[in-house]
């Protein structure tokens, strides 16, 4: 009788000999090159290689990042790379690579910054190569290169340095992120991660301050410059103080951040008139049954905040279900922001100001990209990975704005890159003394990851 299943049961060895996993991964190799991440993290680790050293400083760290990209959450998933010599060169053995990150770790300050620099130098590169799609084209005051600030939980599931508990009754760490929003058409790039203990106050305006002041050095052409007008800062509730406003003011940047409203809120809404309310947008820009915007900046009392502030209410119905809070007013849900924006509509600001929600996506595949879990014990350590975890990110984001910019891949995430561009298997070819990988034709997405590697070769020769 002839036996059937429901797949297909081929007889398996071990003789393919010429055959490369993970080759869609050339992507990233040659995003490194191209930005030139590659050679400047090699000139930045230099003083850091030790004499007669056969691996470069700066190749392992590359090589570690782009083991996040594909998908790694440790050190140790960087044999993935290492079993593909055709494609990520010689890769460090894992106690190579150990001694390496202790290295590091023992001089961590100065290593970040010059690991900032590398970054820096590459992102200027990358946003002159992409152009019209560039974050920064056409920037000005009334549409402004948009930052974001927001802080997230990452547990630790072991006793490692300054692990605390959090606020959430958690134990790790919070660490505060800062990211680059490509809008509508595009992702985001990490400009700085902040690690802290899980103890860090939410809304501590020293932190604040410092990853902000991190985050404009990375901004191409703003090292020794205030960014001014064209830049504008997006920070939620955690933003509210006099301190980080007062800041924000003296650097000339657009702010828009969340403003907890006074305990007797409900009398000053009480003197808006109906007629005052004008009609929200939702998501999409379109007006919004049951929710309307009003300026309060007139009718509170802002005695020490920056002069130019204005504060612009949310008025809501909540949706079902939903439990009001004691600020809510009249049944409907209350909200506010503050902003020194002069310019525009109130609901078209105050649209903006909730896009940054976008920031909590960026953090959400951040930790799909190795920021999940900290897996190294010492703080330092810890600081390099939340290091590599940014350049893990921002080899991905480039990768889009630079070889994918008008395909719907140039929004896909992670998880979607990986599934359908980094694993296309390939073959390993030699001749004419040129080596080749020919690319599995019958992969759905082979010609959109062909095209892709085309478009970097040719950015590469400018």
């Amino acid at each position: 009788m002839k036996r059937t299943a429901v797949y297909p049961q081929p007889r398996h060895d071990t003789d393919g000999t010429r055959l490369v996993g993970q080759a869609g991964g050339m992507l990233l190799t040659r995003t490194a090159l191209v930005s030139g991440l590659a050679a400047g993290l090699s000139r930045a680790l230099l003083p850091w290689r030790k004499p007669l050293a056969v691996h470069d400083p700066g190749k392992i760290v590359s090589d570690l990042a782009i083991s996040l990209a594909l998908g790694g959450d440790c050190l140790a998933d960087v044999g993935l790379l290492r079993a593909e010599p055709a494609v990520y060169g010689r890769v460090a053995s894992d106690p190579t690579i150990s001694r390496l990150i202790a290295t590091l770790a023992a001089d961590a300050p100065a290593v970040l910054k010059a690991i900032d620099q590398a970054r820096a130098e590459a992102r200027a590169r990358v946003w002159a190569l992409a152009g019209d799609h560039a974050p920064h084209h056409a920037v000005g005051v009334k549409q402004p290169l948009v930052i974001d600030v927001d802080a997230t939980l990452v547990t630790a599931h072991s006793d490692k340095e300054h692990a605390k508990p959090t606020f959430k009754k958690g134990y790790g760490f919070h660490p505060l992120c800062v990211f680059v929003d490509h809008g509508p058409a595009g992702t985001g790039e990490p400009l700085t991660i902040l690690l802290r203990p899980g103890n860090a106050g939410s809304n501590k305006a020293a932190d604040h301050i410092t990853v902000l002041r991190q985050a404009f050095q990375q901004l191409p052409g703003m090292r020794s410059r205030r960014p001014g007008k064209t830049v504008l800062v997006r920070v939620d509730g955690a933003g509210y103080s006099h301190d980080l406003l007062s800041w924000l003011t003296g650097q000339r940047v657009q702010y828009s951040a969340g403003f907890t409203l006074p305990s007797d809120v409900g009398e000053v809404i009480e003197k808006i008139t109906a007629k005052v309310w004008t009609p929200a947008y939702d998501a999409d820009g379109d007006v919004r049954d049951g929710a309307w915007v009003a300026e309060l900046t007139d009718l509170l009392n802002l005695e020490g905040w920056p002069p130019d502030m204005r504060v612009i209410c949310r008025k809501e119905r909540p949706h079902p279900g939903a439990q009001l809070r004691i600020t809510d007013v009249d049944g409907h849900r209350i909200t506010a922001f503050a902003t020194n924006t002069r310019a525009g509509q109130l609901a078209d600001l105050e649209l903006r100001h909730r896009r940054r929600a976008r920031c909590e996506d960026r953090i959400r595949l951040a930790k799909d990209t190795g920021l999940r879990n900290l897996p190294l014990h010492g703080f330092a350590q810890n600081q390099l990975w939340c290091a590599l975890v940014q350049l893990a990110c921002e080899l991905t984001a480039w990768l889009q704005l630079l070889a994918l910019p008008d395909h719907d891949a140039r929004r896909w995430e992670p998880k979607r890159l990986r599934h359908r561009l980094y694993t296309i298997p390939a073959a390993l070819a030699r001749g004419g003394r040129r080596v080749w990988l020919r690319y599995a034709r019958h992969h759905p997405w082979v010609t959109l990851l062909t095209s892709a590697l085309t478009t970097l070769v040719v950015l590469d020769s400018t």
